[in-house]
């Protein structure tokens, strides 16, 4: 009987193939860090060959790249409860279920383990992916509550908007990487709410 290092490749192509590449990237992150994983475990979590790998990424590093920003989500549309307040909490959410999510564990991982000159590549995939979305839904939800008076005129700036993933990313750090305490009501509330309300 074959165990799974032995077990036939499956037939997949495309995007099937794409996706279980990348699902097994974010896999290895997680349980095993950036330094233990490579393109042979990669091909086996996958279940392909290795030359599959090969003939699309040159190296570890650029698999990694390009697994972050397929699996890192999408931050959508700025949300409109009809409250300031509601549309706060809703954007520190949606980071927070970033962070918390096994792609979120991932990045962590690598951050931990890489000095800020080897993961500045990957740093940046986080900015133009996650950070940077957040700080512009942050600015939209304010402004659109200055429209409304629930803001003080002048205090949207791009430090406030900047708080929230600051904030959070800083929070994660200082516990050891646990995004599940995190309250996104807590930030909303301490924090956010007195420096724009009149």
């Amino acid at each position: 009987m074959r165990g799974p290092a032995s077990a036939t490749p499956l037939r997949r192509r495309g995007e099937a193939l794409e996706s279980a590449i990348f699902e097994a990237v974010v896999r290895q992150l997680t349980t095993d860090g950036y330094a233990r994983l490579t393109m042979e475990g990669v091909a086996a979590a996958a279940q392909t060959g290795k030359a599959a790998l090969y003939r699309r990424w040159s190296s570890k590093e650029a698999l990694v790249q390009d697994a972050l920003r397929a699996s890192l989500p999408q931050s959508g549309p700025a949300p409109d409860t009809g409250s300031l307040r509601g549309d706060l909490l809703e954007v520190v959410a949606r980071l927070r279920t970033a962070m918390v999510s096994e792609v979120g564990a991932a990045v962590r991982a690598i951050m931990s383990e890489l000095d800020h000159q080897r993961a500045h590549v990957f740093l940046a995939i986080v900015l133009e992916r996650v950070v940077e979305p957040t700080t512009a839904l942050v600015g939209e939800v304010l402004a659109r509550g200055a429209a409304r008076g629930e803001v003080r005129p002048g205090s949207v700036t791009p430090l406030v908007t900047d708080v929230v993933p600051a904030l959070m990313l800083y929070r994660i750090k200082m516990c050891g990487g646990d995004a599940e305490r995190i309250d996104p009501a807590a930030i909303v509330d301490e924090v956010l709410l007195p420096v724009v309300r009149p």
